[in-house]
């Protein structure tokens, strides 16, 4: 389809060879190609590279559900509503710019929501490993969508997520139905004249806080075994896709394995290049390579087979292709991977996470490498602050080191920005403002590592307080449990009827876990127990002293095994031991 004078707006922000920056801005399309058909595909890519020849810049995005339009072969599910499964958009020279003339706006989004939950994710995994020991494939790169509520200013989120992951191929395509917002790290191709360059990335780790266990992290990743197999995977399935456009013995590998630093993971990425044939058209380039075997496996057909099996939902621009045509035809596109999709009239984004998995993966390590790769989301999307609450008494804080600890933990997590000289000055203000006395500090740290606190009188309670049982279970794999934030929509909907003091949780397995705003502890014969983190609850540092002290022990405990306790306890590090007692609703 060919529509004239549209309202496409486009923010995009590229590295070049140079160690420059090619930014763009504009804020009304000419022109623009749009198939909603996989026959439609290639004659959109077409007519998008021939207005570029022509003079316009060109900028655009194919979906991962085009593949079959490149080769019947290539399985996938039914595209996304509302997201065509190409489309490009023209812009006249003269209607450039190098920057937002404003750069106003808000947004509110969240709380990200996974489609697979742990459990699935293991059965994704399992399933792939079986695969790959019954000789389907070598190696399947599987994904969940992450979705959540917005509303606002797309803008002011894309730029949020460039502040986060920043230095990549960042675009932004936003029209009155749906906005693409990416950051991606990763290049598919860059062709100009007959030099078509590609750089997939396969093997990631963990970014630390701390210099030396970042180091550490980063030695792990270059010397890991499973990493440069399933890196050396790709590259010889991207060898092999280059081929089928390149001049015969062109095709070559510039550097294997580098380790690229990212604010929230290490990335190990290799080089490889061609000189493709003439002729060839910039369709016939996508043909040969398009979806990248970054995000599919190997065999790439078989890989994607599975991938249309075990995913819960389509992947949409999530794993497709997203870029600009420079006038003249010089074609740079991303793998969109970091990316979010809005749904504007539905008020709803979406962001793909994954990773490939090889015989050698486990569903631990692939579940803790979605979370790794999700922080670059929840550092730009956050709605909540990361919180310590604590007990200030005569001008110290007891326990603070186990609170600096934990606080600095979290903020590795989430990707938030956590200064230590900004901890101390904050230490030093609360000692010096409340010298005498006994006060309730709330300390709480935003996405951009901003710090604020909130003291209180601490008041005087009871000798016993009353708790009660909640009335449906927690998830043990929600995350908001596992670390203290301003985010409690999950203890929210627990919240003690009046004149009771507090709730005691359970999770799906019947297992006790938590109160909504401390730990749990409970005697039975003659042992003082708590629950285990695995069952789902916030560690707090008041049961980490006591657990190093040898005073408790973790044990699972069940909702039977109330009726055998002989005390119960709330415990957290304002209030201490505080003996409570089960009353009916």
């Amino acid at each position: 389809m060919d529509e004239h004078e549209t309202d496409v707006r486009l923010e995009l922000d590229f590295p070049q060879d140079d160690g420059g920056r090619l930014r763009l801005y504009a804020r009304r399309a000419a022109q623009r190609w749009v198939a909603h058909g996989s026959s439609e595909v290639r004659g959109v890519i077409d007519a998008a590279h021939a207005a570029a020849c022509a003079g316009r810049w060109v900028a655009g995005f194919v979906a991962y559900e085009a593949a079959s339009a490149f080769d019947p072969a290539l399985r996938t599910q039914p595209a996304p509503a509302g997201l065509p499964l190409a489309a490009f958009f023209a812009y006249e020279a003269a209607d450039i710019a190098g920057a937002p003339a404003t750069q106003s706006g808000d947004f509110a989004c969240g709380p990200w929501r996974a489609n697979d939950d742990a459990r699935a994710v293991r059965e994704m995994v399992g399933t792939t490993r079986e695969g790959i020991a019954a000789g389907a494939f070598y190696q399947v790169n599987l994904s969940t969508r992450l979705r959540a509520d917005f509303s606002g200013d797309g803008a002011a989120l894309h730029r949020a997520l460039v502040q986060s992951q920043p230095h990549g191929y960042c675009l932004r395509i936003a029209t009155p139905e749906f906005e693409i917002l990416s950051v991606s790290p990763e290049l598919f191709f860059d062709w100009r004249d007959d030099t078509l360059v590609s750089q997939p990335m396969k093997g990631t780790a963990a970014r630390a806080a701390d210099p030396d266990r970042d180091a550490a992290a980063r030695e792990a990743l270059a010397r890991s075994g499973k990493d440069r197999a399933e890196n050396v995977m790709i590259v010889d399935l991207i060898r092999n896709d280059l081929s089928r456009i390149a001049r015969i013995g062109s095709v070559r590998t510039r550097e294997l394995f580098a380790v690229q630093a990212l604010p929230s993971v290490w990335q190990m990425t290799s080089t490889v290049a061609c000189r493709t044939r003439d002729g060839v058209s910039l369709a016939q380039v996508f043909g040969a390579l398009f979806p990248c075997g970054s995000v599919t496996g190997a065999p790439k057909i078989s890989a994607m087979e599975a991938i249309a099996e075990l995913e819960s939902s389509p992947r949409g621009i999530y794993c497709g292709a997203l870029g600009v045509i420079r006038p003249g035809g010089h074609a740079t596109f991303n793998v969109p991977i970091r990316t979010v999709a809005l749904d504007r009239r539905a008020g709803r984004a979406e962001c793909g996470i994954g990773s490939g998995i090889t015989i050698h993966s486990t569903d631990e390590g692939e579940h803790a490498e979605w979370l790794a790769k999700r922080r670059f989301l929840l550092r730009a999307s956050a709605d909540f602050a990361l919180l310590e609450t604590m007990r200030l008494s005569e001008g110290e804080i007891p326990l603070w080191p186990e609170h600096r600890a934990r606080l600095r933990a979290a903020a590795e997590h989430f990707g938030f920005a956590l200064r230590e000289p900004a901890l101390s000055q904050v230490r030093a203000a609360l000692r010096e403002a409340h010298a005498r006395g006994e006060w309730r500090v709330r300390l709480l740290c935003t996405r951009d590592g901003t710090l604020r606190t909130e003291s209180f009188p601490l008041e005087r309670m009871p000798e016993q307080v009353t708790v009660v049982l909640a009335k449906a279970p927690v998830r043990s794999d929600e995350e908001f449990l596992f670390w203290k934030t301003t985010a409690r929509g999950v203890y929210a909907a627990h919240e003690p009827p009046p004149g009771v003091f507090d709730t005691l949780l359970w999770n799906e397995r019947s297992e006790l876990t938590e109160f909504t705003r401390g730990n749990l502890v409970l005697e039975i014969d003659g042992r003082r127990l708590t629950p285990p983190r695995a069952s789902g609850l916030l560690p707090g540092v008041q049961r980490a002293a006591l657990l190093r002290a040898g005073e408790i022990v973790e044990c699972v405990v069940h909702v039977d095994d109330l009726a055998r306790a002989t005390r119960l306890w709330f415990i957290n590090s304002v209030r201490g031991w505080l003996p409570a007692r089960m009353v009916v609703r």
